[in-house]
Formats: C-alpha cells, structure tokens, sequence
C-alpha cells in the first residue's frame, strides 16, 4: 500500500473550475482502479488548520494497492489532464504508512500497520471532526499550535487541508526524524497541555493520526519544491 497526496494551485480566474472539481472528480476517483480510499480537500491559507480558506489551492488524498495503480491514475487520469490545463503547480509526495490510529468517516484508510523500528523522515497526518460544540475551544488553540509547529526542530513543511470548512480538518506535515514529531507533541509543555484538553473535554467526534515513511516527491508549492534540500528520498 501507498498514499499519495497532490496538492495543485488553480489561476486564480480558474476557481469556479476548482469548485466544480469537488464534485467532477469524484466519479472517476470512485471508478479507479486499485484506489481503495480518497478525499477531495481544500486548503487552507497557512499551514495547519485553518479558518481562511485558500480558493486557488486543492488537494486530492488517496490509498492505492501498489505503485504502478498510482502511476497509471497519475499520467493517464481524466483528474491529471484536467490539473494539466488549468493549474498552475502541482506538489505530489508518495509515502508508506508506518503507523495509524483512528478513522476517517468510519473507515481505516491506511489499515494497522505498527513499523517502529524505521528511522528518517517522516510525514505526519492528524485529522479530526471537531464537535460542534467544542469549535471555540479548538480554534482558540490553533494559532498558537501552529506557530509552534512552525518554528520546531526538524519541522520541514505543512499543509492544512479539509473536507469542510471549520470542522473537519487535517493537517498533513513532513519532518526529519520521528524523534523531532516526538519532541513537538509531547515535550512541548504547552502542545503537551492541548493534546490533554482535547481528551479531557472531548474535543472530537472522530479523529485520525498516522505516520508515513516518505518515498518520493515531485513538483512545486508557491513556486518552490518545499523538500529540496531537506529530505532526501
């Protein structure tokens, strides 16, 4: 198994296509062969969770049973010629799930795997449906995560990206090592201390965390390859 994630920018006179994206493409993901799972996501301006949106960038998560499935999706798909006419970039990294807690609309996208002894990059996918009554508690933390994730050691890049605006959001993020996610998540005394509250106070209705082991990647973000440099494959 492997996951794909392709994060592409629209021009900007070329939105209204993005927004008919979300539901063109759905048919043809349904129909390809060898993807065992996808979502169509939207992004957000920064990268992690966020409330503003960012019309001209979209991305397409997807599970595929081997390489090759991905590859004949990627060069000879409907969804590829579309991306080919009317985006202006396009950001594609592949992975192998290391490790998944959790499920993404009642389902386990990236199975169970438990591989604990990789050592190198990693990538770092943390989704959640938030309650609706905890959307306040949530958001008053955000900005303050995200900050910190920013300006962590081995932090590489991020994402966000949803299925819907304010409360089902992911954010998926490429580190340096398993140990720098580690120190970020639960060393940091103030990141430590969100983790908590989302337990204590039941933050989510469902939630899903997973790490991949990076394995290729291709193409550019606002004009720059976000890896160059930073990881090698």
């Amino acid at each position: 198994m492997i996951v794909s994630l392709t994060i592409v920018r629209y021009r900007k006179s070329l939105i209204p296509f993005a927004l008919l994206a979300m539901a063109v493409h759905r048919l043809p993901l349904s129909l390809q062969k060898g993807c065992s799972f996808w979502k169509l996501l939207g992004c957000g301006k920064r990268g992690s969770f966020d409330l503003t949106p960012d019309w001209q960038q979209w991305g397409v998560l997807a599970t595929w049973n081997s390489r090759d499935d991905f590859d004949q999706f990627y060069q000879k798909s409907f969804i590829k010629s579309w991306w080919k006419k009317l985006t202006t970039e396009s950001w594609t990294i592949l992975a192998e799930p290391l490790q998944a807690h959790g499920l993404w609309d009642g389902e386990e996208p990236f199975g169970k795997p438990e591989k604990t002894d990789y050592i190198g990059p990693v990538a770092v996918l943390t989704r959640a449906t938030i309650r609706l009554n905890r959307l306040k508690n949530f958001w008053s933390h955000v900005d303050q995560a995200a900050r910190m994730m920013a300006t962590s050691k081995g932090f590489v890049t991020s994402v966000g990206i949803g299925e819907a605006p304010v409360y089902r959001q992911a954010t998926f993020s490429v580190w340096e090592s398993l140990e720098d996610v580690k120190n970020f998540a639960y060393r940091s005394p103030e990141h430590a201390e969100v983790i908590k509250k989302t337990r204590s106070e039941n933050w989510y209705s469902e939630e899903l965390f997973a790490r991949f082991k990076p394995i290729a990647a291709w193409g550019t973000l606002n004009g720059a390859d976000p890896l160059q440099g930073r990881i090698k494959f």
